[in-house]
């Protein structure tokens, strides 16, 4: 077989309900249409958001008033990249042999937010990785449709730092919505890969403070090492109390939460001063609750979320190439979709990783 024949089929995980995930050796290819892109997959991450899909999150899944929002059977996987094997006879921007990888929204290019450019809300919202009408890169070929936002990939940047690019742009565009100066003191809380990612970034933007929170003290050391002027593990310093002795009583200017865990979000309305800016970036497991008169009657507090990774992709990939975004010992266990169940077990960071990922 030549490098670019594409098989009938190939390996594949697939997700056919809560929990139901299953490796299927012999799952259909994808089919190239006239405006569509196929790639044979080099490697993908798995996210926590993988995770918690898996597990039933109603996030994705729906609780009975929520519709849900995956279309089962599909296979995961966001953060992966490949090298293009096929394009439609429509494609002239693309051709066989190119590294690429994409956005994980697939933008339909037609509803308000596309059309202002917005295109990262797209109210259909599809993406990659959690319908069947988009496929994820837990396969060994991905299909790439006509609207799909694709980005090259250098020839001369490693696996293990390109399978970071769809992580850290999340986590670039989260710290951009914070809207760091040199004069705040911000509070990152939560070290994980994208948390890691943010700090790496906003290490850039130069505040004041930088202070990492995690409960893991490897993480901290490593978020130390990716430009952390302070870090702090809660189950072992009472960081609300050390943000008020550092802030003469005031509080933090900036929160970033990046655990998806009600402790963190409680906490950080605690610490954070009046006329604060709390960004919220995580994917919870069940709804969070907390007096909301905080935001309103007691801090006037700025209160923003963030979502994906728009027009962030050019920048990560070229300062993950330059060294500029520290990527370090960040992928330290690859495994092949066959071993998917031990992989997942790796992801939940129980044994140190900090991003784990298939490679094909």
């Amino acid at each position: 077989m030549s490098q670019f024949e594409i098989p009938k089929t190939m390996k594949a995980l697939v997700a056919y309900g809560k929990g139901e995930y299953r490796f299927e050796p012999a799952y259909p290819t994808p089919e190239c249409g006239p405006d569509d892109i196929i790639i044979k997959t080099e490697g993908c991450g798995i996210c926590a958001g993988d995770l918690k899909c898996m597990h039933g999150a109603e996030r994705f899944w729906g609780n009975g008033k929520t519709p849900s929002w995956v279309r089962p059977p599909f296979i995961p996987g966001h953060e992966f990249l490949g090298r293009i094997v096929q394009v439609g006879e429509n494609v002239t921007e693309y051709r066989v042999g190119e590294r690429v990888t994409a956005d994980q929204i697939v933008p339909c290019g037609k509803c308000r937010f596309c059309r202002t450019g917005r295109y990262w809300m797209c109210q259909p919202h599809a993406t990659f990785g959690f319908q069947k009408e988009n496929n994820g890169g837990m396969a060994e070929y991905v299909r790439y449709p006509k609207t799909a936002v694709i980005h090259r990939v250098p020839e001369t940047l490693p696996l293990d730092k390109a399978l970071l690019i769809e992580p850290y742009a999340c986590s670039k565009h989260c710290v951009d919505r914070a809207q760091i100066t040199n004069e705040d003191i911000v509070v990152l809380s939560g070290a994980g890969t994208l948390g890691l990612g943010m700090v790496t970034y906003a290490r850039m933007k130069n505040p004041a403070k930088l202070i990492v929170l995690d409960m893991m003290d490897a993480r901290l050391e490593k978020a130390k090492e990716f430009g952390a002027d302070l870090v702090w593990n809660p189950s072992k310093v009472n960081v609300v109390e050390e943000i008020m002795k550092l802030t003469d009583g005031y509080g933090c200017d900036i929160y970033i939460e990046a655990t998806g865990h009600p402790s963190s979000v409680l906490q950080g309305m605690e610490m954070i001063r009046k006329l604060g800016r709390f960004v919220e970036f995580s994917v919870f497991g069940a709804p969070t609750t907390f007096d909301w008169s905080t935001i309103g009657d007691g801090k006037e507090l700025d209160v923003l979320g963030s979502h994906l990774s728009p027009y962030c992709f050019p920048f990560v990939i070229d300062h993950i190439a330059d060294g500029t975004l520290k990527t370090d010992g960040m992928i330290q266990h690859t495994f092949p979709l066959e071993d998917w169940e031990t992989a997942f077990d790796y992801a939940t960071g129980k044994y140190g990783d900090f991003k784990v990922a298939f490679t094909f």
